[in-house]
């Protein structure tokens, strides 16, 4: 009876296997570029060529950082020692690539003010070739990444059981296959990482054709210095976003305490302690304890909540009895 009472927690993301097949393609293809660029500067004697080709190996280091997480998450989904599923490993993978893209950031950083204050011989034609092709390859791999399913939801609910005790609950579980399309993380990472590195060839570029022209060498670390401010900004906003996730904030993208509270207004069930956090891209959990006199079924409260988006796992306790004074809701 108990087993079929259960239920699972899977909160993958809606895309998940699209986007893990995605980063492992990009990871052929910086890959394939990398082995091409270090063969061929090795067999012509350049330097530019080896050096961005090792660059490259970073680049593809930083993509398998998503990947494996995309693959674990996938595997474990059902294992129940992860007691709300593997949905925030994404997150976790995001939050540990923002810091590489925020170390990224500072080198870069750091080699333009060392350049700025030495300036180094720069092979124009070279450089220049090198880095049409490493932007070529970077756009071909930021519109893979693109994730074009930003802040929709769309949540179902699929009552699963009851309990009776000195307090009422209802647990809620549903939405595990149908997730609604939602901000991941992982995916994100992957793709700031490809667009930083296709920013920095863009400003090369441009650097070094100004360079040519006017033979002004500083142009080339200048430009370095604003790629750095750039993706160190995006470091931030990654390394913001996918850290209030691990710390279970309430989900920015809609208001689902206030969408909650409105659900229950017209009862006279009190809302005396509400939590919601997100589990997995497009997956929101909520408790709600609910107290006052001649309060219905859980299942009832549960029912004119169902409609909220993005809800996959709520637990709702009902105490009957003279309604408790409300309390603010618990922001973890």
């Amino acid at each position: 009876m108990a087993e079929a009472l259960g239920h699972e927690h899977v909160f993958l993301g809606a895309d998940h296997r699209r986007n893990e097949r995605k980063v492992w393609l990009v990871i052929a293809l910086t890959a394939a570029m990398m082995v091409v660029e270090i063969t061929a500067g090795t067999l012509y004697g350049s330097m530019a060529l080896v050096a961005d080709g090792w660059h490259m190996s970073t680049h593809a280091g930083a993509m398998l950082i998503a990947a494996l997480a995309y693959l674990y998450a996938r595997r474990h989904a059902r294992d129940r020692r992860f007691t709300f599923g593997t949905g925030k490993l994404g997150d976790l993978a995001g939050f540990a690539s923002a810091v590489v893209l925020a170390f990224v950031a500072l080198l870069i950083g750091w080699e333009s003010f060392l350049r700025l204050a030495a300036p180094v011989p720069i092979s124009f034609p070279q450089a220049i070739a090198v880095a049409a092709v490493g932007l070529a390859v970077n756009l071909a791999s930021a519109v893979l990444l693109r994730d074009t399913h930003h802040h929709h939801g769309h949540g179902h609910h699929h009552p699963d059981h009851d309990h009776d005790h000195d307090h009422d609950h209802d647990h809620d579980d549903h939405g595990h296959d149908h997730a609604a399309p939602a901000r991941d993380n992982n995916l994100r990472a992957a793709y700031l990482h490809v667009l930083a590195d296709a920013l920095t060839s863009v400003l090369a570029i441009l650097a070094l054709l100004v360079g040519s022209v006017y033979g002004w060498l500083w142009a080339d670390p200048l430009m370095g210095l604003v790629g750095a401010l750039v993706i160190a900004r995006w470091s931030w906003g990654l390394m913001r976003d996918a850290g209030g996730v691990l710390l279970d904030m309430v989900p920015a993208e809609e208001d689902l305490e206030a969408d909650i509270r409105a659900a229950l207004a017209p009862d006279d069930a009190r809302i005396t302690d509400l939590h919601v956090w997100q589990v997995g891209p497009g997956h929101a959990a909520a408790i709600v304890a609910l107290a006052g006199e001649g309060l219905r079924d859980p299942a009832f409260y549960k029912a004119r909540i169902s409609p909220i988006r993005r809800l996959s796992h709520v637990t709702i306790e009902v105490q009957p009895g003279p309604a408790a004074p409300v309390r603010s809701a618990a922001r973890v």
